[in-house]
């Protein structure tokens, strides 16, 4: 696949799973032996069923989020995507007990693609502005209202 396939995989990624909440298109996107770089740890299931496991906890964490992609830019088999995200935290995620608190954060994906599915991403979300917006402690010690 070209530039312009793989920037229409990533479009239909963001639309199709976290826009709209089809988990299984992460299957259509990542290959079973995708390997994720993340800022944060992670307990997700490797490959495309740790994708599609990611997607359905957050998205059961705020049911009403709604996704835009602002920038996608390719280069060879790279691309990048920047986007905003809003939505509201109504159901339970990893540790944290949902605030009813409504959110906008963004963040920065890279995809790397092979064989014309992603092969690797790198992630790279605002999770300090998450987590200020929803009341969480954001370090050690902190209340919600630090």
């Amino acid at each position: 696949m070209g530039e312009a396939e793989n920037k229409a995989l990533i479009q239909r990624f963001y639309d199709e799973v976290w826009d709209r909440g089809n988990v299984a298109f992460a299957h259509e996107v990542f290959h079973d032996d995708y390997v994720r770089h993340d800022l944060r740890s992670t307990q997700a299931a490797p490959g495309a069923a740790g994708m599609a496991a990611i997607a359905a906890g957050f998205r059961s964490a705020f049911p009403d989020v709604r996704w835009r992609v602002d920038l996608l830019l390719a280069e060879g088999d790279l691309v990048a995507a920047r986007w905003t995200a809003t939505g509201t935290f109504t159901g339970r995620w990893g540790t944290l007990e949902p605030p009813g608190r409504q959110a906008e954060f963004s963040g920065v994906n890279l995809y790397r693609f092979r064989e014309g599915k992603v092969a690797e991403i790198w992630n790279h979300r605002d999770d300090l502005g998450l987590m200020q917006q929803v009341g969480a402690r954001v370090f050690a010690g902190a209340t919600a209202d630090e």
